[in-house]
C-alpha cells in the first residue's frame, strides 16, 4: 500500500532525525552507531497512527455533521456500533455501563481496523506485531484498575484481592495479582498468535493457488478479525464489571 509506505517514510524522516542528533549531541556516539541504536518506525507503528487518525476524523465529522432528521450514513454507522457496544455493554457491566462505553467501543474499533489492514495486499497486519496489542491491553489493564480504585477506593479495592478469610488472605492477594497481571499476557498473545496465524495462512494461500485459496483466505482473516476484536471488548467488559463490582 503506497500510503502506508509513504507515512512509514515520513514518520522516520520527522521522528528518527531528532533522535538520532541525540545519540551524537548526548550519548556522544559516532552517526554510523546512532543510526545502529535508533529505533525506527516501522509498518505496524504507521498502521496504527493510520487507524486513530482515521477514527478521530470519522467521528469528528460525525458530530460536526450531526442531524436529528436526515443522517447521513457517516452518523447511521456511528449509531449502530453506539446501539451494539452499548447493548453488550448493559448485559456485561450493567448498571452504570454508560461512562465505560466510549472506551470500550474504541478498543472494538481500533482492533478492528487495525485487523482488518492486513486485507489489504501488501501491508502487515499491526496486530500480528506484539508491540500493538500489548498496547491495547496495557491501556486495558490500566484502565479497569483505575475505575476500580475510584468506585471503592484504594482499601477497598486491594480487600478485593484478599477474600473473606483472614488466614489465608496473603496466599490469596498473591494469587489475585498474578491473575491480574496475566491478564495482559492473555490479551497480548490471544490477540497476537490468532492474527499472526491468520496472516500465514493468508500467505500460504496467495502462494499456492491464484484464486480460490486466497478468496478463502481473506474470508477467513476478515472472519477472524471480527471474533478477535469482539472478544477484546467483551473481556475488557468483563474485567471493568468485575473491578466496579459491589458484590464479591
Amino acid at each position: 500500500m503506497p500510503g502506508l509506505v509513504a507515512l512509514t517514510h515520513i514518520l522516520n524522516t520527522y521522528l528518527l532525525g531528532p533522535e538520532l542528533w541525540a545519540y551524537q549531541s548526548i550519548a556522544g556516539l559516532q552517526a554510523a552507531e546512532a543510526a545502529e541504536n535508533a529505533v525506527k518506525v516501522n509498518s505496524a507503528l504507521a498502521g496504527e497512527l493510520l487507524v486513530a487518525c482515521g477514527l478521530i476524523i470519522f467521528f469528528l465529522f460525525v458530530r460536526l455533521t450531526l442531524k436529528v432528521e436526515m443522517p447521513n450514513p457517516a452518523q447511521q454507522i456511528s449509531e449502530m456500533i453506539h446501539e451494539f457496544s452499548g447493548s453488550m455493554a448493559d448485559q456485561v457491566i450493567g448498571h452504570g455501563y454508560e461512562r465505560f462505553q466510549a472506551f470500550v467501543t474504541c478498543v472494538l474499533l481500533f482492533v478492528l481496523l487495525n485487523n482488518l489492514l492486513g486485507l489489504i495486499p501488501g501491508v502487515d497486519t499491526p496486530t500480528a506485531f506484539p508491540p500493538v496489542p500489548l498496547g491495547v491491553a496495557l491501556l486495558t489493564f490500566l484502565y479497569y484498575n483505575f475505575h476500580g480504585v475510584r468506585v471503592h477506593g484504594p482499601l477497598g479495592y486491594l480487600k478485593q484481592f484478599v477474600g473473606p478469610i483472614w488466614w489465608i488472605a496473603p496466599l490469596l492477594f498473591l494469587i489475585e495479582i498474578i491473575s491480574h497481571l496475566a491478564r495482559i499476557m492473555s490479551l497480548t498473545i490471544r490477540l497476537y498468535a490468532n492474527m499472526l496465524a491468520s496472516d500465514l495462512l493468508t500467505l500460504v494461500g496467495f502462494s499456492m493457488v491464484p484464486v480460490v485459496l486466497p478468496a478463502a483466505a481473506l474470508g477467513l482473516h476478515f472472519v477472524v478479525s471480527l471474533i478477535q476484536a469482539f472478544v477484546f471488548m467483551l473481556l475488557a467488559m468483563i474485567y471493568l464489571s468485575m473491578a466496579v463490582s459491589h458484590e464479591h
